[in-house]
């Protein structure tokens, strides 16, 4: 069938096979667990050097675009819309009272179940200087995306005030993009093995049945994360004279993926070169993509408010105005950095409430059974926040080409 040709069906069909098997074989599922992981770390595996390759071919060919320029805007837009969800996902988690009706006692609270998560606390000052990697070859060592992205704005800088001198180095890089894209290719083929393989897993252990009590909570959270794509996102395209429809179109592969791994970072490579054929230019979307898996994650602010705020909720704690003003501010800072990969949402939570003891720690085993199930929506919005946030500064910059896109 023609139709099974996509690799948005394959992922499709895998994701709804994996959760089959987890019901039917519980067990037997979370032995799949390997196939979501290996798949993660072969596109993670080439994450790296397609920011390298990326930002520095963008900057050299796009004389006239200014890196501090674009990251200012970029900066600004990305505090603004992360700022919105995080108000959103406060709003109706206040509005709704998801975790009003658990009642729970903070002493009955196992704090065991989640001490693998809050053992790794990080000052905002840490957090900086981590940006800075021990070499520049050991940003790529770790995978981390800042440093890398720092690194590679570096040698972009270099590289275009001496370009005329090392043609060959810049040909070499352009050349080795090349050949790192065309490994994505090989990889994203084996995408519905890893969707599969995923989704198994997290059907099989924690099981349909344990969302039941935590559903409220869920469901809140899913319809917060749609209403913001098809609100705030939807009217930022409009202003830039695009559609939310064309470019959920353009990525629907990507989403596909996204859905079944729980992770937008599988995408990243993707996703550079479909913001390009979309009709950003390539130095911005060099540096908007990968900045924004960083600094630009609506799904997880969205998550982080309407979690704490549960929390509250079920522990029956009462937060006054300046204590819900103190979380804002913490999750500003604590919400940068807590990219793409499966449970690092949930670390940076621990993280929040270890520095606002008014909440204990401990009550994140309240909805640890869930997170996992959350992490879909979170990841989804991320994508296409990030998206929308390289065509919003594509055209601030007079940089995107609004009908590009219709002859793809």
């Amino acid at each position: 069938m023609n139709i099974l040709k996509h690799t948005y069906i394959q992922v499709l069909v895998a994701i709804i096979l994996g959760i089959a098997f987890g019901i039917t074989y519980p067990s037997l599922a979370q032995e799949a667990k390997p196939l979501g992981d290996a798949f993660i770390k072969l596109i993670k595996m080439c994450v790296g050097p397609i920011i390298f390759c990326t930002i520095v071919n963008g900057f050299i060919n796009e004389s006239d675009i200014k890196i501090g320029r674009v990251g200012l805007k970029a900066i600004i837009y990305f505090e603004i819309v992360t700022s919105l969800a995080l108000l959103l996902g406060l709003i109706v988690a206040l509005l709704v009272k998801p975790g009003s009706l658990m009642n729970i006692e903070p002493s009955s609270l196992d704090a065991s179940a989640i001490s693998n998560y809050s053992q790794n606390e990080t000052s905002f000052t840490q957090y900086i200087i981590n940006i800075i990697p021990k070499t520049l070859l050991h940003a790529f060592v770790d995978g981390e995306i800042l440093p890398i992205l720092f690194v590679a704005l570096i040698f972009a800088i270099a590289l275009t005030h001496i370009k005329e001198q090392v043609p060959n180095i810049i040909k070499s890089i352009d050349e080795f993009g090349i050949v790192v894209f065309k490994i994505i290719s090989y990889i994203v083929k084996l995408s519905p093995i890893g969707a599969f393989g995923a989704m198994s897993y997290t059907v099989g252990k924690y099981g349909i049945t344990s969302l039941i009590p935590l559903a409220k909570l869920m469901l809140c959270f899913y319809v917060t994360c749609i209403l913001f794509v098809i609100i705030v996102f939807g009217l930022i395209l409009r202003a830039c004279n695009s559609s939310l429809s064309s470019l959920l179109k353009h990525i629907k592969e990507e989403i596909f993926i996204v859905l079944g791994t729980s992770s937008s970072e599988t995408v990243l490579p993707q996703i550079i070169k479909k913001m390009e054929n979309f009709g950003c230019k390539k130095s911005i979307v060099g540096f908007v993509i990968p900045a924004g898996y960083s600094l630009n994650l609506d799904g997880t602010c969205i998550y982080f408010t309407m979690a704490i705020i549960f929390l509250s909720q079920a522990l029956n704690i009462d937060l006054s105005i300046w204590q819900i003003i103190q979380i804002i501010f913490i999750l500003l800072v604590t919400s940068k950095g807590s990219a793409g990969v499966v449970g690092s949402a949930f670390i940076a939570l621990a993280a929040t409430l270890s520095m606002f003891p008014t909440i204990p720690v401990s009550s994140l085993v309240l909805i640890l059974g869930v997170d996992r199930f959350m992490s879909e929506a979170r990841s989804i919005t991320n994508l296409i926040g990030n998206a929308t946030a390289c065509v919003a500064i594509a055209k601030l910059e007079n940089s995107f080409k609004e009908k590009k896109y219709e002859h793809i």
